[in-house]
């Protein structure tokens, strides 16, 4: 039997072309996954068709939304997970869920290698690989962009040749990954770092900047997850449509930054994701009134490491793994709804409600009925601010003359 690699297959010109590229540098049979994840395009009938007529042996499609949805997507939006303060990880929580897909479509063809369509100076390759020899450790990885030296140009020329069932126009300024959490833009113009975005580059959000009614929406969780908008229910994944369609027509989610990569070298990216952005904001001020300090303070630096963990590749790590159970006990109690307001490009909370809040009204309030114990008060300055006076006796003490004071 020959060797068999399945690629992760997109059904455009430059996987189409990897079929038959990787068949004749490798001399092994190759067997294409497409992967829905929300990125809408062509139907998945069409796209396996067209690799069987590239010259694949077997073709196999998967639905992912709503596994995509909830095994990926909520996971970020239960750790708030914003790489560097403002990326929702669009394209990293895409890869480690076509990554499953890969593997077990190896373990059932008995494949011995996967492929990818990655360059070699991008986070994504990293991503693939990391995951796949996590969940199989004796499968390889090959990338024919980076390995065989697989150009546009001569991937236009080999697909002309071998007279392929693809169109070979001319490529976009743009490289675009999008799926159901959002859209990615970068390249052409974009490298420039001064330039600005031009409105052409968008198509999940409208203008912020244009005139329109704000929209006021109430989204529900139970512990953690989004379960309503509006008072009606939903998955996951319709929370996730939902939120695109509402905040993307105000122009919420876009995203323009200077980001790190894992190789080593900064990029200029821009996103779109107006549900992420607003479901993020909606649980975060929920996890505002029903989450303990000290576990809310602990929780934010989890969520930072959570989001590297994610954005290097590393989703099916120990540790990875690990803070999955911490954010999810965290998460308990954070139920109830949170109202906010979606307009000129911002997400503003206006109210909230919980069956689990841990604001008081009594204590809290300032007018009649307040049941803080005001006495208690300067007891606990003394002794909390005790150490910080103390040093400051020793170092008033042991100061030269004319030493300035704080």
């Amino acid at each position: 039997m020959a060797e068999r690699v399945v690629l992760a297959y997109s059904g455009g010109l430059d996987t189409s072309v990897a079929i038959g590229w990787i068949a004749e540098e490798t001399g092994a049979e190759v067997i294409a996954v497409a992967v829905d994840v929300g990125q809408g395009g062509e139907d998945l009938d069409v796209i396996r068709k067209r690799a069987l007529a590239c010259g694949a042996v077997e073709a196999e499609v998967a639905d992912a939304k709503d596994e995509f949805a909830e095994e990926y997507c909520l996971p970020a939006i239960k750790a708030n997970a914003l790489y560097m303060d403002r990326y929702p990880l669009i394209s990293a929580l895409s890869r480690p869920a076509i990554v499953k897909h890969l593997v077990a479509a190896a373990k059932k063809h008995g494949a011995t290698t996967v492929a990818h369509g990655c360059t070699g100076k991008g986070n994504d390759q990293v991503r693939f690989e990391a995951g796949i020899v996590a969940l199989a450790p004796d499968l390889t990885c090959i990338a024919p962009v980076r390995d065989y030296a697989m150009t546009r140009d001569r991937a236009i020329a080999f697909c002309e040749e071998k007279n392929l069932p693809i169109a070979t126009t001319k490529k976009s300024p743009y490289s675009v990954d999008q799926n159901v959490f959002g859209r990615a833009v970068e390249t052409g113009f974009l490298e420039d770092i001064w330039n600005a975005p031009v409105e052409d580059i968008y198509e999940y959000t409208s203008n912020p900047a244009t005139p329109r009614e704000a929209d006021e929406v109430i989204i529900t969780f139970e512990a953690g997850v989004p379960v309503a908008v509006d008072g009606r229910p939903v998955t996951v994944l319709q929370a996730i449509q939902q939120l695109n369609e509402r905040a993307g027509a105000q122009g919420i989610g876009r995203i323009d930054m200077v980001e790190d990569r894992l190789v080593g070298i900064k990029s200029r990216e821009v996103y779109e994701a107006p549900g992420a952005i607003a479901l993020i904001t909606a649980h975060q001020e929920l996890e505002n009134v029903t989450v303990e300090r000290e576990l809310a303070r602990y929780k934010r630096q989890v969520e930072q490491r959570w989001g590297e963990l994610v954005y290097d590749g590393q989703w099916f790590s120990p540790l990875k793994r690990a803070l999955d159970g911490f954010i999810d006990e965290a998460g308990r109690h954070v139920c109830g709804d949170i109202r906010m307001t979606l307009h000129g490009g911002r997400a503003v909370v206006t109210g909230r409600r919980s069956q689990t809040s841990l604001y008081d009204f009594d204590l809290a309030t300032y007018d009649t009925g307040d049941t803080f114990d005001h006495a208690a008060a300067k007891g606990f300055i003394d002794i909390h601010s005790l150490s910080s006076k103390i040093a400051a006796r020793r170092d008033l003490a042991q100061a030269p003359p004319g030493t300035p004071t704080h």
